[in-house]
């Protein structure tokens, strides 16, 4: 049986044992760790993700400062800079090649360059048409690229009803002259519609007017019908040899008086609302420049380069251009005042248009911009940007790669 004393002392031992669990339970729990003593999980280069550090540093790839990184992929806040904006150290901006300019509002003007090739102009280009079935008898020195002058004789042929048709007009004009009624007459005569009919049916064989006149003049039949050349100018195409026999309706030759020619220009869509018909132009060949004019005629669109052909009418009177001549075309454009800025300055992400704004020293805002026109190298900003405030024009991708790391 226990004695008093053992029980005292088992109450006291059990008393303590309670006061002290008491007392740990009422301790409050550790403070979490501050976030300025957090520990970094590595440093990265913003622009080399895939360089690692364990110590903060430079980037040994571009020299970039290395970014702190902690749990979840954050990189650390204070160099993040203000929401939506990003701060760039002066020697970061030289080493990827920042340069920025002041947004201005002025005219724009450029010059419109197009690539050319002359052309004969359509109104200037003549092909001889055989009027019957025929055999070629002379044929003159007149090769494609030949030049020929005006009723030059090309070549002469023969057909089987030349001679009759020459005989026929022979009588009617004899006939005619025992009347005294002369060439058609005063009236409508048997005598005067047999001589006309007789001249129709030389013209429908291909005789010329020329031709017929001298027959009337010589009072002789001609065993051939000479083929003339219409205009001065060049041999485009000649499809007769020697004694060949062709058929009705061939083209026997082409002809092109080039002292005026056309330029076909070849222009992108998006550039046609910058020029008008009746605009002055420069066709540069040879170092050389030569007025030239924008025609009336619509543009064509070519369905295989999906450009327009544009036509500029050009003289030529020194034979300079010759067709298939490659030129370059120059349109002075000039637009209203605007709000122009470099193309490069704005980062078209397919959802939206970008331009960097300096804030202040070294710091940089994104902001969305709408554009209008653009003109080579120039874009117009219709809603945006103010006058006055300066972009970022060079190195703006690789602030904007930089930009979408830290935010």
């Amino acid at each position: 049986m226990p004695t008093p004393a053992k029980v005292a002392a088992s109450l006291c031992v059990a008393a303590a044992i309670f006061a002290a669990g008491y007392m740990a339970n009422r301790r409050p729990p550790p403070a979490a760790p501050s976030a300025a003593v957090r520990q970094a999980l590595y440093y990265a280069c913003p622009m080399h993700p895939q360089y690692k550090s364990d110590k903060l540093g430079d980037c040994p790839i571009c020299g970039m400062r290395l970014v702190a990184t902690y749990a979840g992929g954050k990189p650390d806040p204070a160099t993040a800079g203000p929401p939506g904006m990003l701060k760039i150290s002066g020697a970061t901006q030289q080493l990827i090649g920042v340069r920025t300019d002041e947004v201005r509002r002025a005219p724009a003007s450029y010059l419109l360059r197009l690539p050319g090739r002359i052309t004969v102009d359509d109104a200037r280009l003549y092909r001889l048409v055989a009027a019957t079935d025929g055999w070629i008898r002379e044929l003159g020195e007149n090769t494609v690229g030949t030049s020929v002058k005006k009723d030059q004789v090309l070549a002469s042929y023969y057909t089987s009803n030349l001679l009759n048709a020459s005989q026929t007009l022979l009588y009617a004009m004899a006939a005619n002259a025992q009347t005294g009624e002369g060439y058609l007459g005063a009236q409508r005569t048997p005598t005067a519609f047999s001589l006309q009919t007789a001249i129709d049916s030389l013209r429908s064989l291909g005789m010329s007017d020329g031709q017929i006149d001298e027959i009337q003049r010589t009072r002789q039949a001609v065993p051939l019908i000479h083929i003339y050349s219409p205009v001065a100018g060049f041999v485009l195409a000649r499809n007769i040899s020697p004694a060949q026999r062709f058929d009705k309706g061939v083209e026997l030759y082409r002809i092109a008086d080039i002292g005026h020619v056309w330029v076909m220009a070849d222009i992108f869509e998006q550039d046609l609302k910058f020029v008008r018909p009746g605009d002055l132009a420069t066709v540069r060949y040879g170092g050389h420049g030569f007025a030239a004019r924008m025609g009336n005629a619509l543009p064509q669109l070519d369905s295989e380069s999906r450009t327009l052909k544009t036509r500029f009418e050009l003289d030529n009177p020194g034979y300079i251009f010759r067709p298939n001549m490659f030129v370059d075309v120059e349109v002075q454009v000039k637009m209203p005042a605007a709000v122009v800025v470099p193309a490069d300055a704005v980062i078209d992400s397919g959802r939206g248009k970008t331009v960097f704004v300096e804030r202040s020293s070294g710091v940089f805002e994104p902001v969305l911009v709408e554009t209008g026109w653009r003109l080579g190298d120039r874009v117009e900003i219709t809603k945006g940007l103010d006058p006055g405030e300066r972009i970022v024009v060079s190195g703006n991708f690789l602030i904007d790669s930089e930009s979408r790391m830290k935010h």
